[in-house]
């Protein structure tokens, strides 16, 4: 009986056959890559052209960058000095209110004083200095408050009464609402104040004040101020 030929089997290795398929992997890669190349070049694409014009555009942006450098430092200076004047223009508004604020004051004082000294034949023994009207605690409550004052100096009391009347209109007609005299009795200055209550639909439009002195042969005062409400 003749011999058989030995049945042999070969085994292929597991890493030649992953060789091979990365192989075949980068050549399609490539093939695909050159393909991609060449249908740009047929188109009238350059790739060195293009990777060369690329390189003057950055070359120029870098350019742009480092010449605007300068402008933009000076653009953050003037922003600082933009703010700092502004800063130093608010200081100053605020300064000059101030003083103009501390110079009414004085000048208020001054006329103040100045009256206490003046001597004149017809200048009346008390007069009202100051008037300020403030809202009260009360609904249609307001608080007047004198100030009265010796126009010439003189050591010597001066005793009398303040009538206070308001005059305005009430539901369309003229009418005047008398308050209770003050008494006063005073050898330099003196600080009176009272209250009022508007009756409803009154709408007060001047305040009258009239002095009048105890001593005999001394004409009343009379004095007008403008119904004005002043911050409490």
């Amino acid at each position: 009986m003749p011999s058989q030929p030995p049945f042999v089997v070969r085994a292929y290795s597991p890493t030649r056959r992953a060789l091979l398929g990365c192989a075949a992997a980068v050549v399609s890669l490539v093939a695909i890559y050159v393909g991609f190349e060449l249908g740009r070049s047929r188109g009238g694409y350059d790739v060195i052209a293009a990777v060369r014009e690329r390189n003057r555009l950055q070359s120029d942006l870098d350019r742009e960058i480092k010449a605007n450098a300068p402008l933009r430092v000076r653009a953050a200076e003037l922003d600082m000095l933009q703010a700092g004047q502004a800063r130093e223009r608010a200081e100053v508004s605020r300064t000059i209110g101030e003083l103009q604020a501390q110079v009414a004051r004085q000048s208020q004082d001054l006329a103040f004083y100045k009256g206490l000294v003046i001597r004149d034949p017809n200048t009346p023994e008390v007069k009202i200095q100051q008037l300020h009207i403030v809202r009260g605690s009360r609904e249609l409550a307001y608080v007047i408050r004198l100030t009265l004052a010796r126009p010439t100096s003189s050591d010597r009391q001066v005793s009398g009464t303040i009538v206070l009347s308001v005059a305005g209109h009430n539901s369309g007609r003229t009418d005047t609402l008398t308050l209770p005299e003050l008494a006063f009795t005073l050898r330099y200055f003196q600080n009176l104040q009272t209250e009022l209550i508007l009756p409803a639909g009154f709408r007060p439009e001047r305040l009258q004040a009239e002095v009048k002195s105890t001593r005999r042969g001394i004409e009343p005062l009379v004095q007008s101020f403008l119904w004005t409400v002043q911050a409490n």
